[in-house]
């Protein structure tokens, strides 16, 4: 594991923006296309805007959701709206989350996944949360690539499971603000009993700003 603390949500933002554009000019290289998973959350926008500067060939790149709420389109609680920052070169496979069957959307969206994401994107929430696994969920357990939540803060959610989110070749884990200082602590120092102690910490970078980073020792 790589882990970056910067000295504010600025710079943080500009250093995941240029390791993510680096690892897209990786994948494209390497297979012509860069296949992406970005999650929503409250620091997605700046991170997405970030990375929207970047000199990159955009028309090569996909992006996929790694959770959306299930919520109408264009709702405030759908993560999909903040992929609108995106360049429009840019290849989005929103989740499925209005259809009238959940179970088979879920599994008709596995079906478009690409075999191995090149990168995706996690936040953290205060309660050790990633992606829409919550604590105690027994999502975190399917077998299936895409699955559903129980309700968790008023909303069913539709998310990547874990072995779909381990399988990629890279993760960025971008966290922002004091109120996630403890959970980093508790992950970062080897507590594996949150949500977010089911991502493999080989080829996991990362980034945090001076708030979630200071509980850390120095």
């Amino acid at each position: 594991m790589d882990i970056r603390l910067a000295a504010s949500p600025d710079e943080a933002a500009e250093y995941a923006g240029r390791w993510m554009a680096a690892r897209i000019h990786e994948a494209i290289r390497r297979t012509d296309r860069a296949n992406l998973a970005f999650s929503g959350g409250s620091t997605a926008p700046d991170l997405l805007s970030s990375i929207a500067r970047a000199d990159v060939p955009w028309e090569q790149v996909s992006v996929w959701q790694v959770d959306e709420r299930v919520a109408p389109d264009g709702h405030p609680d759908r993560n999909a709206v903040v992929l609108s920052t995106l360049p429009s070169a840019v290849h989005v496979h929103p989740m499925p989350v209005t259809d009238g069957d959940l179970v088979r959307a879920a599994a008709d969206y596995a079906t478009e996944l690409p075999e191995v994401f090149d990168v995706v994107h996690l936040g953290v929430g205060d309660d050790g949360h990633t992606a829409s696994w919550p604590p105690g969920d027994s999502v975190v357990e399917s077998d299936r690539r895409v699955d559903l939540s129980g309700s968790y803060q008023g909303r069913v959610r539709m998310t990547l499971t874990p072995s779909v989110v381990n399988a990629s070749r890279c993760r960025l884990v971008y966290v922002l603000g004091r109120s996630k200082a403890e959970v980093m602590s508790r992950w970062l120092l080897g507590d594996d009993s949150l949500p977010i102690g089911l991502v493999d910490r080989t080829n996991t970078v990362v980034v945090l700003d001076a708030e979630a980073g200071s509980l850390l020792p120095q």
